[in-house]
């Protein structure tokens, strides 16, 4: 990952896309990154792309309508604005922008022309929301970008290629005018080094998989990668002594009484024997995640690890998570530069 170009000059990506397969706390890790990235005086647009309005519930806002609005302030003074994407509206922009047919728009979308060209091409629902992104990335004012960063709470792994590739085959089947034109300009930006797409994972088979896959997916594809985040990670509660020998389960309950005896706890052999069991559980689950973690570092990508956080993700957890992707965009540049 690169900070906004307001805190690292040196950077060149502005446009951040976050995946992840379901249930891996993307929406999350966006929100978390879009603060750190405007960390330090930068202004960065948050972008849903999904119609949940997972952002407004993080930020703890009414939900968001179709147009940008400020959702955070970040650590010195810089700004968070959000964007819940409505394909709709946007299809309006686009045929008032190309076509100056927004009037016309509005009359289609009173008949449900609009609808019904969305379900019968779901890809025209992706070209419009990445042509949308295209436009925030590019927007300029006084010679300068709107926006340091762009991120996007962007669709999950299974369907990301697809959701930033489908734009490509629009250039593909329209040979000229401002229908190629617009789609060979939103791929121009995707496929530039301006971009980057960020995998947010677990320390499970299933999303440890999907990411593998959706690496390989976007190679192939040619969109440029970003970081891995591996998120909810937990910490041992054992010396790495005992927690392998708990994970060989040589830890019993005659091994906890005497200690348990001590601190005068009721309960005897039973609760010792149980506390046992639960200690050789952690151990054994901690080995596989450790496991994991070999090969999500075999994936060749940075990696940033997130913490599992006590509670329900609020607006102090989310904070604590964007200084640590913070800590992670200053290792990067550093890495990268050698400064």
């Amino acid at each position: 990952m690169s900070p906004a170009p307001s805190s690292v000059p040196s950077s060149s990506v502005r446009l951040h896309v976050v995946t992840g397969k379901g249930g891996t706390g993307k929406t999350t890790v966006a929100a978390a990154l879009a603060l750190a990235l405007a960390a330090g005086g930068g202004s960065v647009l948050l972008v849903e792309t999904e119609g949940r309005q997972g952002i407004a519930q993080l930020f703890d806002t009414p939900p968001l309508p179709y147009e940008e609005r400020r959702v955070a302030v970040a650590r010195g003074h810089g700004e968070v604005k959000a964007l819940a994407i409505d394909v709709e509206e946007a299809l309006l922009d686009y045929l008032d922008m190309f076509y100056n047919l927004r009037r016309a728009g509005r009359a289609l979308r009173k008949m449900g022309a609009i609808d019904f060209a969305t379900a019968i091409a779901p890809g025209l629902r992706d070209v419009l929301i990445t042509g949308k992104i295209k436009e925030a990335v590019t927007r300029r004012h006084d010679g300068r970008p709107v926006y340091d960063a762009v991120v996007v709470d962007a669709p999950p792994t299974g369907r990301i290629t697809r959701f930033l590739g489908v734009t490509a085959e629009m250039a593909e089947l329209a040979r000229s005018g401002p229908i190629k034109t617009q789609s060979d300009g939103v791929m121009a930006v995707l496929r530039s080094p301006q971009t980057a797409v960020h995998l947010v994972t677990l320390l499970e088979d299933m999303p440890v998989q999907e990411t593998a896959d959706a690496i390989a997916e976007l190679t192939t594809a040619g969109l440029p990668l970003g970081s891995v985040v591996v998120n909810m990670a937990t910490e041992p509660v054992l010396p790495p002594a005992e927690l392998n020998r708990a994970a060989r389960g040589l830890l019993t309950g005659a091994d906890l009484a005497p200690a348990l005896a001590a601190a005068h706890l009721p309960g005897g052999p039973a609760v010792a024997d149980a506390l046992a069991a639960e200690v050789v559980d952690h151990a054994r689950r901690w080995a596989s995640q450790d496991a994991l973690r070999d090969e999500v570092e075999a994936l060749g990508r940075p990696i940033v690890e997130l913490p599992l956080m006590a509670g329900p993700m609020d607006l102090g957890s989310l904070f604590e998570q964007a200084a640590r992707l913070e800590d992670h965009l200053r290792a990067e540049v550093v890495e990268r530069t050698g400064a």
